[in-house]
């Protein structure tokens, strides 16, 4: 139909001529009432809105000599973090003469990997960043 044919008919009926679809060839345009169709463009923004979820990184940090109930309050407190839906960042902190040992370090986020396993995934393996090691838990994608 003619642009100016559409926009005679539109007044016509006492409502308003809005482009739907400006990239299509040719662009495609519907008669209806301009405030209702924002209204509904606004309404369906807000619930696609409620249904994305945000994904945040907490992390826990350790040295090559943390105490056993230090070590395993963390551990709680990831496994917590992960069930909750969010990623969970381990880092653990090399000092010094540390760095010689630093199968130490691996030995503490290996055993975290075993407890965090039936929540979590590996999604970044052990690595050395400068004088930290660290490994990214996501959270398992639960079945529906």
């Amino acid at each position: 139909m003619d642009t100016r044919d559409a926009i005679a008919r539109a007044r016509e009926l006492g409502l308003d001529l809005v482009e739907i679809a400006p990239q299509a060839k040719p662009p495609v345009c519907k008669i209806i009432d301009y405030g209702k169709f924002l209204y509904e463009e606004k309404k369906k923004k807000q619930e696609a809105k409620k249904k994305q979820t945000t994904v945040t990184v907490k992390e826990i940090k350790f040295r090559p000599a943390t105490d056993d109930h230090d070590y395993s309050y963390r551990a709680k407190r990831a496994h917590e973090w992960l069930e909750e839906g969010d990623k969970v960042r381990a880092t653990i902190a090399f000092r010094g003469r540390e760095m010689s040992h630093r199968e130490l370090g691996r030995d503490i986020l290996d055993r975290l990997a075993e407890e965090l396993a039936e929540v979590a995934e590996i999604e970044v393996a052990p690595k050395m960043e400068g004088y930290q090691m660290f490994t990214i838990f996501s959270p398992k994608k639960k079945k529906q």
